[in-house]
């Protein structure tokens, strides 16, 4: 069964099993956290697939991470601030699937995992910015958001740091990155099929990992309890730069 599933996904069984394996951590951390979960997964099974054949697979595992927390994100977002950076990320990733697909897929990994660490850095140092509080900082936010999403597949993380600004309760934090996420993920589908990244093998692999995220989903959903919401963003983003380094380090060797 594995290796059809693997011919399927054009991956050796073994690749598929840690495909599988960050899927459903990175899954984890996504129902936990609200957020990093296309990040996971460009920062470790990049040493497996390029990011410009991740970036469709974490379409389908973002949208499958989406229906199962949508129900309680949307109770908890702040929604006008969601539909901002919705709006404005969807006109911003056609420039990062540009610059992913004009350079070597080493050079895209390193820039993938360059941003990831900056941006985890950035918001574990608690560093605010006034004015992304701002409208222009909204919709400004959302556009980096959106070319992040097209070099990496992490403008969850850039809306993060947007948020942290805000200094938004972390309930008002997830929801509004779950909502946002949501609906990121439908707007970019259609940027995703124009540049010819979704094509069938992006779909079989995403449909494959699917199950593997949502089983993590399910279970980081239940750690999501008031005593631990202060630990989880300095959680999620300390793991997160150590995965991107790692990763960086194996790339430059």
């Amino acid at each position: 069964m594995i290796g059809i599933l693997a011919e399927w996904g054009a991956v050796t069984p073994t690749e598929l099993g840690w495909l599988a394996l960050i899927a459903f951590v990175a899954g984890m951390v996504r129902g936990f956290s609200g957020f990093a979960l296309s990040a996971m997964v460009m920062a470790t099974a990049v040493l497996i697939l390029p990011p410009v054949a991740l970036i469709p697979i974490c379409w389908w595992l973002e949208m499958c991470a989406s229906v199962l927390m949508m129900r309680g994100g949307w109770a908890d977002a702040d929604r006008r601030v969601a539909l901002g950076l919705v709006l404005t990320s969807a006109i911003g990733v056609p420039f990062g699937l540009s610059l992913t697909m004009a350079v070597s897929p080493d050079t895209s990994r390193i820039i993938a995992l360059g941003l990831l660490i900056t941006l985890a850095a950035l918001q574990l140092a608690r560093i605010r910015m006034a004015f992304l509080a701002t409208n222009p900082g909204l919709y400004g936010a959302g556009f980096t958001a959106g070319i992040a999403t097209g070099i990496a597949g992490v403008g969850g993380m850039v809306v993060a740091l947007y948020v942290l600004a805000r200094e938004a309760p972390a309930r008002q934090m997830r929801g509004s990155l779950v909502l946002f996420l949501f609906g990121g993920s439908v707007t970019s589908m259609a940027t995703l099929l124009y540049f010819g990244v979704m094509d069938w093998t992006a779909v079989q692999r995403g449909l494959i990992l699917a199950p593997a995220v949502a089983l993590g989903v399910l279970l980081g959903q239940r750690l999501f309890i008031p005593r631990l919401e202060q630990y989880y963003k300095p959680f999620c983003l300390t793991l997160l730069l150590a995965l991107a380094a790692l990763s960086l380090i194996r790339t430059l060797a």
